[in-house]
């Protein structure tokens, strides 16, 4: 284990919650299951997603997730991005703005394109703006509206 590990605190879908991530990213798996008597749900856990370890518990209602925090998907071209949209939206996530989509069990990501970071970490700041400005205007990222923007500054 890591020094630093995320610890995610569940209403009750911890299980669910496990299988969904390590089907959906590649490196991932289940590490420790342990349950609430033999046959009973899904206590605690130590799972691997997208090769991030994390820990979590079936805390409660008294628990839930904000945009707070959210977890950030490195994308290498809209092809990606597209592939895990669809596969958030298939499992019932909810999506935002800029590229964020909450998941079922409350969780927020942000699905990136690489190219978005590669186009804000110009020198010019009126194309970088006008990337900023396009993205804003976005529900789910999109790599070539993003690079018209860029050239069009």
């Amino acid at each position: 284990m890591k020094k630093v590990t995320p610890f995610l605190m569940f209403n009750d879908q911890l299980e669910a919650a496990i299988e969904f991530y390590t089907a959906t990213f590649p490196d991932s798996e289940v590490r420790n299951v342990a349950r609430n008597g033999a046959d009973g749900p899904v206590q605690s856990a130590e799972f691997v997603v997208g090769g991030q370890s994390f820990m979590a518990y079936n805390g409660g209602s008294y628990f839930s997730f904000s945009e707070g925090v959210s977890f950030y998907v490195d994308c290498a071209d809209q092809a990606e991005v597209d592939a895990y949209w669809d596969r958030f939206l298939r499992a019932g996530a909810k999506p935002s703005r800029c590229g964020w989509i909450k998941d079922p069990f409350g969780l927020s990501w942000q699905i990136v394109p690489r190219r978005f970071t590669e186009l804000v970490r110009d020198r010019d700041p009126r194309k970088v703006k006008a990337v900023v400005a396009a993205m804003m205007t976005m529900v789910k990222l999109d790599v070539a509206a993003l690079e018209r923007a860029y050239d069009e500054a």
